[in-house]
């Protein structure tokens, strides 16, 4: 396939923000050939321990970012790629994004950041908080609690839990903290629909985060009702969440002047409406048709397949009509750590001699099944699906005195693919088949991983033919909302690509990992559905500590006697 630009042929640039930078990526429209793409660290990263503005230490399981570091991207990024593929901009047709989710964040009626505001700068609450931000677990456990006693209609579509992550439990966390910065907040946004509002001047809601994040099931949001029963000052959350709706490969509006500039684009062109990184990785793994799953695998994962039929499916993150593409129901779940988990290792626990990936991985590889004698639950950043709990924390089961730094590496890899497989049958005991799974993201260099994965889950696995999957998803959506092709499939079709069966379960392996599956399984049930709730207490020990460290002037903290009962 060539790679160069030629004077008759249109582009699109896709633009894919993930957790620590963003990427942007120009393609051809004619056969979704990549010509040149960058990447924009973002300056403020991940604030997780203090506010960047003014130094002030942040609470245990925060995760804020700051939305200029997102305009960067578009001013830094969008004109390197550009530069880097020789096209000429005025080939360029629509640019188009994909975002974290639920990266969410406070603003003023025409889209001004809360944390922009001289008054609130200095405010945590004004600022964005990024999908990782667990601290509002305790309001999601409300959410929930009160929605099955109601008996509302939408919470089995969530799998019977609201995830601390989505929208309603960080909002309701925000009023109940600071009620201020709640009542300036006339916007609540999800950043996927804030940056295409920065770049087309026109505030638009994508269907997509819509449904999964928004509780947005058969036109309808939750009641005034029942947000009033959570909290009075919660019932009037809709309206600031609400917003003209748009299906995925829409047009929202034209690139603005000021966005030109930024980008380096032309005026005008198409931008497409927004949507999350995972679900616009299905249409360039060309993985719409029910049964291919997705895994977008990287800090962590998250796992989309369409489906034919509406079923609620315990612990999903939700059901949505046509939240991945038009005509299917489409299904969401996901493990909050992955490559996360693996990164801990390597860079805390690993001594001298082990401490990279590849290192471990060659060591590891060099096992069969089951000889290191481990089992380890992979919750080091909680549990999104099937547990919906982020104050459950790792496990490892087996360690010995000779237990070796490999040993640990291998169970933690198998941990992450267990929860996998833990997702796949849930989806298949509701009825939505998993015939095979196309893997996304940084993770699939990793062969032992890849075939891991396999084996354990007893499934064909794909590899997407893109480095870069988000970013070519991104730029197959900018392709349909410029009037290129007719809808997403077909776009999909002539832009994606992807190599099947990469990889095939071993039976042998198989065979042996459905033992520790079966290990896994027990621990699983033990430790996140009341067996014993004693990850929980510690979570409640170390909060009481850190909260105690934090206002006392010596540092020193005394755990209350009465967390210890």
């Amino acid at each position: 396939m060539s790679v160069s630009a030629g004077p008759g042929d249109r582009y699109v640039v896709g633009v894919d923000y993930g957790t620590l930078s963003g990427r942007a990526l120009v393609v051809r429209v004619g056969d979704g050939a990549e010509l040149g793409t960058a990447v924009h660290e973002y300056r403020h990263a991940v604030m997780d321990t203090v506010l960047a503005v003014d130094g002030q230490a942040l609470p245990a399981d925060w995760a804020l970012q700051d939305p200029d570091d997102y305009r960067e991207v578009l001013r830094q990024a969008v004109p390197a790629a550009l530069a880097a593929s020789g096209v000429d901009p005025q080939q360029v047709v629509g640019i188009g994004i994909d975002f974290t989710a639920c990266t969410v964040l406070p603003t003023l009626a025409d889209g001004t950041p809360l944390c922009e505001l001289p008054d609130l700068r200095t405010r945590p609450h004004a600022w964005v908080k990024l999908w990782k931000h667990h601290a509002a677990q305790p309001q999601a456990d409300r959410i929930n609690e009160l929605a099955h006693a109601r008996n509302e209609p939408w919470i089995g579509r969530y799998g019977g839990k609201i995830s601390a992550e989505w929208q309603y439990a960080k909002g309701l966390q925000l009023l109940e903290e600071d009620p201020e910065v709640y009542d300036r907040a006339e916007r609540w946004i999800e950043a996927a629909d804030w940056i295409v509002w920065q770049l087309c001047g026109v505030e638009t809601r994508n269907v997509c985060t819509a449904g999964y994040k928004g509780i947005r099931q058969d036109g309808r949001y939750p009641s005034r009702e029942y947000l009033a029963a959570l909290n009075p000052g919660f019932a009037d959350f809709v309206a600031k969440i609400d917003g003209p709706l748009a299906p995925l490969g829409a047009r929202a509006g034209g690139l603005t002047a000021e966005a030109a500039a930024w980008t380096g684009l032309p005026e005008g062109i198409a931008v497409a409406v927004g949507n999350v990184d995972a679900h616009v990785t299905s249409a360039a793994a060309q993985a719409l048709e029910p049964g291919r799953l997705v895994a977008i695998m990287g800090t962590s994962t998250c796992h989309v397949v369409n489906g034919t039929e509406l079923a609620e499916v315990a612990g999903m993150c939700g059901v949505v009509d046509g939240g991945i593409s038009s005509g299917h129901w489409g299904y969401e779940a996901g493990q909050s750590g992955v490559g996360d988990i693996f990164g801990w290792y390597v860079q805390h626990a690993a001594p001298a001699g082990y401490a990279s990936h590849e290192a471990l991985t060659a060591a590891a590889a060099a096992q069969p099944v089951g000889a290191h004698g481990l089992v380890a639950l992979d919750w080091w950043n909680g549990n999104r699906s099937l547990l919906v709990n982020h104050d459950l924390s790792g496990v490892i089961v087996g360690l010995t005195l000779a237990t070796r730094p490999p040993d640990v590496y291998r169970a933690l890899l198998e941990s992450t693919a267990f929860g996998t497989r833990m997702i796949i049958e849930a989806f298949a005991d509701a009825g939505v088949p998993v015939d095979e799974i196309i893997v996304a993201g940084g993770l699939t260099n990793n062969a032992l991983l890849m075939q891991i994965y396999a084996d354990v889950t007893q499934r064909p696995l794909g590899i997407i033919g893109s480095a870069q999957g988000p970013a070519l998803g991104s730029a197959i959506h900018a392709a349909v909302a410029a009037g290129a092709y007719p809808d997403v499939p077909a776009a999909s079709a002539v832009m994606g690509r992807v190599d099947r069966d990469v990889y095939r379960p071993d039976p042998q392996r198989a065979l042996a990992y459905d033992a520790l599956y079966a290990e896994y399984r027990r621990l699983h049930d033990h430790f996140g559905r009341g067996g014993d709730d004693v990850l929980l207490r510690l979570r409640t020990i170390r909060n009481a500590a850190r909260r105690a460290a934090d206002h006392s002037p010596a540092g020193e903290a005394a755990v209350p006697l009465e967390v210890l009962a």
